[in-house]
């Protein structure tokens, strides 16, 4: 003869003196969609504690611009000056 596995439904009133509070069943409704005119002044406000990382980012970003424009500059003055250097060989 086999037993059958029997299952036991208990409901944990009371751990180490403390009581646990009553779950509901019920769900809570979803909150509402947040509209645009909501957020109107957070978006223009940045939050005071992330101003290091803009800093360090604004550093890298005009680092980056400046050594490009050198770059593209020293690249115009050299095509100039092998453009000039056929010309007078040409001529």
């Amino acid at each position: 003869m086999s037993r059958e596995a029997q299952s036991i439904e208990v409901e944990v009133v009371e751990i180490d003196g403390a009581t646990q509070p009553a779950t509901s069943t019920r769900q809570k409704p979803a909150p509402p969609p947040r509209q645009w005119q909501n957020l109107h002044g957070r978006i223009r406000m940045l939050n005071n504690r992330w101003w290091p990382l803009w800093v360090i980012l604004g550093v890298i970003v005009v680092s980056l611009a400046l050594t490009f424009g050198v770059l593209f500059g020293i690249a115009l003055l050299l095509l100039r000056m092998i453009q000039r250097m056929f010309r007078a060989l040409i001529r």
